[in-house]
């Protein structure tokens, strides 16, 4: 049994910061003790110099499309998706999806991401990119249309991955309201509650998307929603949702309910501004996402929760709208929850033992204590402040390190993929 030792701990559970110890056993949080009490092995040796959190979870994103950043910049997001993306995508191979992968879980390790949820192509390949790098990640199978071929491959990543190595959740992924007619919306929701699977679905990213269901299905979002029976599924991950309508948010403010903000990538693409403190005035659960690295165009949670929390106050003239903890909470066990991990998120006992270990030594954390720490993260922090990052109390990353991917390798490969795909 291994532990933390003398570590800052904070998350969405406290008040206040502690010093103490973490006792990790067979992948959970066995223990947390008072600083230096715990005998065990030392798996990290804080010396009251780092703070552990919970590890940050990144609910919406698509993880190979590393590959494809850099294409297509400044467009509006239907013809940026119509022709720069679509076109490189019907080009993508399995080998395309498995070094983009690599590439991805390489950049969300070092900057202490350590679940991801993810909706592409060739999933198969992005489970064994997790399976063998030990990251925890939600995944399925993009469906376009009403198409019972990738329907059928959804289903079989499901049927092989999910509950795998207890780090794989398997979703349903139907993409958005202007890819997938409603009545095969429908059916891939009746799939997924007879299969007992949840559903991560783009929704209302943009505006052309309200109005379709307005004037073409002549129904409104929440009332979509429910006939189309996707509230009723086992999780349901809503990507996005800059254009709910505020009054109608109570109604899908539901326990199986979470809607993914992605801050970055709705104002790159001019997508328009989410309105997260009606989401979370209205009891609506709200995690953090980065969305694909073509569209953001990074992987970094930590650059994610600082420009969440300023634009909100700015956009409503109030500074104290989406406060450092509420974004702590969204960008940690808002996101584990989401995902289906609902086990993973707090550091204390049970636990699963996904952490990020933060370096406090440095010229950003003066004046950081046990009552300041989600402030000095948020609007302070830095990716380049993570020392380590543990899944199931397995150090995966650890100054510059990994211990599962061999990093030499993945960046030629990636960057021989790019080299064609873009030629």
């Amino acid at each position: 049994m291994p532990a933390i030792r003398n570590a800052l701990i904070w998350d969405a559970g406290r008040d206040r910061a502690e010093y103490g110890d973490i006792v990790v056993k067979d992948g959970f949080i066995s223990s947390v003790t008072a600083p230096k009490e715990a005998k065990e092995p030392i798996l990290y040796d804080c010396k009251g110099k780092c703070l552990v959190l919970p590890g940050l979870v990144n609910a919406h994103t698509h993880v190979s499309m590393t590959l494809l950043r850099g294409l297509g910049e400044e467009l509006p997001l239907m013809e940026w998706l119509q022709k720069k993306i679509f076109p490189v995508e019907d080009r993508l191979t399995a080998q395309n999806i498995r070094s983009g992968a690599d590439l991805a879980i390489m950049e969300m390790l070092a900057a202490g991401v350590t679940c991801f949820a993810d909706m592409y192509y060739f999933m198969d390949e992005v489970a064994m990119s997790v399976l063998e790098s030990g990251i925890r990640a939600a995944l399925c199978r993009g469906l376009v249309g009403d198409d019972p071929v990738k329907l059928a491959e959804n289903l079989a990543l499901a049927e092989t991955y999910n509950g795998r190595e207890g780090r794989i959740t398997v979703q349903l992924g139907p993409h958005a309201t202007y890819t997938v007619q409603p009545s095969a919306l429908e059916q891939i929701a009746a799939t997924a509650r007879d299969k007992n699977l949840g559903i991560h679905f783009h929704w209302l990213e943009t505006k052309s998307e309200l109005d379709l269901l307005r004037n073409e299905y002549k129904t409104e979002p929440a009332d979509y929603l429910e006939k189309t029976g996707l509230l009723g599924v086992k999780e349901l991950i809503l990507a996005h949702c800059v254009w709910h309508p505020a009054e109608q948010l109570p109604a899908v403010a539901r326990d199986n309910v979470t809607f993914v903000h992605n801050p970055k990538s709705n104002m790159k693409l001019g997508s328009g501004y989410a309105p997260v403190r009606e989401f979370m005035s209205s009891g609506v659960r709200v995690a953090l996402g980065t969305d694909g690295a073509a569209s953001n165009n990074r992987l970094d949670l930590w650059d994610e929760m600082r420009f969440a929390a300023l634009i909100h106050k700015g956009y409503n003239l109030d500074p104290t709208i989406a406060g450092a903890r509420d974004i702590l909470k969204m960008a940690t066990v808002n996101g584990s929850y989401g995902a289906g991990f609902k086990d993973a998120g707090y550091i204390r006992a049970g636990q699963r033992a996904d952490m990020v270990i933060v370096d406090m030594d440095n010229p950003r954390y003066v004046g950081c204590d046990p009552g300041n720490v989600p402030e000095f993260v948020v609007y302070a922090g830095s990716s380049r402040d993570v020392r380590a990052t543990v899944v199931d109390g397995k150090v995966l990353y650890r100054d510059g390190e990994f211990a599962t991917l061999d990093s030499e390798k993945i960046l030629a490969a990636a960057s021989r993929d790019r080299r064609i795909l873009a030629g």
